[in-house]
């Protein structure tokens, strides 16, 4: 038993000199000491074969070599993958740089090339201008007759709509439909713009009609839709469409509205007084008043003076206006109109800075009432109804007559909102251009109610204009003597009141 004991021991010790050289732990020598332990008898008869052990020290040397000998081949091809893909930058950095020389190159002779064509259709151009001119002369001078000239500069759009419409037989409701008004009353708004904007035929292209200046201007502002459609509806560029619609609203505004829409003469007053009284039973009235307020774009400038605050809060969604003031006859026919003031204001701040406070002030009102709503205070001229919480029966006939006034400048700002659908969308319009394209609209109303146009029922729309009660309702003790004078006056001759009955 000794002896295996001393083979083993001998085993162990060049089996560990051999794995301290290499660092490894081998397998095979481990499961060779477990065995020899466990069979000494077989352990022995190893020990007595030279050549068995030699046979395990080649094994194990063969398996060190294969070991070192595939170490170093994934050496070798880590350095061969470093090496290839160093090689494959290397020619795409250089692909690369010759793609971005080849396109620089390329974009560098397309420049030319556009440049060179430019001044060539220049040159072109200027030759032909000069020749036809030089043509037109020469035809001119020698009396015979004018060669037709190509139409240069301008691109041809169809404007088969217009022609459509623009014919002798074209039916008078779609004309009104389209136009708000019939083909008599087109015709005489037409006729007394015809001097202020009909243009003359040039040598490069021939000018827009009047009529159809002016039918581009009335369908923008009957329709409202934008300047794309109105462009595609009569064949012009939206740019020169644009300019149209301020052409004519300006003309309109300098040429009509001094004859269709002007303060009444003292003769007028006298008449309007008769009607209202007629009507209502209130003496010396001479207008009635209301102030509406237009959607616009959120301005650049000034956000906050054109916040319209009580509209944005019943329609749930930020909204922006300017104010239009009009005071009407009796007819329904604006004889004064301020425009333009911030949304944010009141109606009793827009009263104050329009023109017709200034002249009010300066005594072209007295003894005269225009009858307002409860946004505007009671001043010398200005009848206003009562607004305090517990109205006495005297009061409550009076409110009713007064609002039987009022309803007639309402209905005015119906009409005009229902016929001029710009009025009631945000318009593409510039902001210090509003003032002229909204005071045209105005003397179109006139125009159409002078003309007894009926407007289509289907076109009547719903004001919603707050009336917030002035700070300080009452600025006149003449007026509130006055007012309560008038108010026992209808009750007593059975003028108002009976309602309550």
């Amino acid at each position: 038993m000794g002896e295996p004991t001393s083979s083993k021991k001998r085993r162990r010790g060049v089996g560990a000199k051999v794995i301290n050289k290499e660092d490894d732990p081998i397998i095979i020598n481990t499961n060779n000491n477990n065995n020899n332990n466990n069979n000494p008898v077989e352990s022995k008869e190893d020990e007595d074969n030279p050549s068995k052990k030699t046979r395990d020290l080649k094994g194990i040397f063969t398996s060190i070599l294969l070991l070192e000998q595939e170490k170093e081949e994934t050496f070798n091809n880590n350095i061969s993958s470093d090496e290839e893909k160093s090689l494959l930058d290397t020619n795409n950095n250089k692909k690369t740089n010759t793609m971005l020389d080849f396109y620089s190159n390329l974009e560098d002779y397309y420049t030319d090339v556009e440049d060179s064509a430019h001044r060539i259709k220049h040159k072109r151009s200027r030759a032909t201008a000069v020749a036809a001119a030089v043509a037109v002369k020469t035809a001119g001078g020698s009396g015979g007759q004018q060669q037709q000239q190509r139409r240069l500069w301008v691109r041809e759009r169809s404007n088969a709509w217009w022609d459509e419409c623009n014919r002798p037989d074209f039916p008078e409701e779609e004309f009104r439909k389209a136009f708000r008004m019939s083909k008599s009353t087109f015709d005489l708004v037409c006729d007394e713009l015809n001097s202020v904007i009909v243009k003359e035929d040039t040598t490069l292209r021939n000018a827009i009609p009047v009529r159809q200046r002016v039918a581009v201007c009335i369908w923008r502002l009957a329709t409202g839709e934008p300047l794309r459609l109105v462009s595609k509806r009569f064949g012009l560029g939206i740019s020169t469409c644009h300019k149209l619609v301020l052409e004519v609203c300006t003309a309109i505004r300098s040429v009509l509205m001094p004859k269709y829409l002007q303060w009444p003469t003292d003769d007028g007053l006298r008449e309007i007084k008769v009607e209202f009284e007629t009507a209502s039973g209130i003496p010396n009235v001479v207008g009635s008043m209301y102030t509406t307020h237009i959607p616009i774009i959120a301005p650049k400038i000034s956000v906050a003076a054109y916040f319209n605050k009580r509209h944005t809060e019943r329609n749930q969604k930020t909204s922006y206006s300017i104010t239009v003031q009009g005071v009407v006859d009796p007819k329904g026919l604006f004889t004064d109109v301020c425009i333009g003031w911030p949304g944010s204001m009141n109606d009793d701040q827009v009263l104050e800075r329009s023109a017709l406070f200034q002249r009010a002030n300066g005594g072209l009102l007295n003894d005269t009432w225009i009858v307002g709503g409860s946004g505007y205070p009671l001043l010398d001229w200005v009848l206003v109804p009562y607004t305090q919480a517990h109205l006495t029966w005297t009061q409550h006939a009076f409110n009713e007559k007064i609002g039987e006034i009022q309803g007639v400048a309402k209905e005015a700002f119906t009409r005009l909102k229902g016929r001029w659908s710009c009025l009631q969308k945000r318009t593409e319009v510039k902001l210090q251009d509003l003032p002229v394209v909204l005071g045209a609209c105005c003397v179109l109303h006139n125009i159409c109610e002078m003309m007894n146009e009926e407007i289509d029922p289907q076109l009547r729309i719903e004001l919603f204009d707050d009336e917030m009660v002035p700070e300080v309702p009452l600025r006149s003790p003449i007026s509130l003597k006055a007012r309560d004078a008038i108010a026992h006056n209808l009750l007593h001759h059975g003028l108002a009141g009976t309602s309550f009955l």
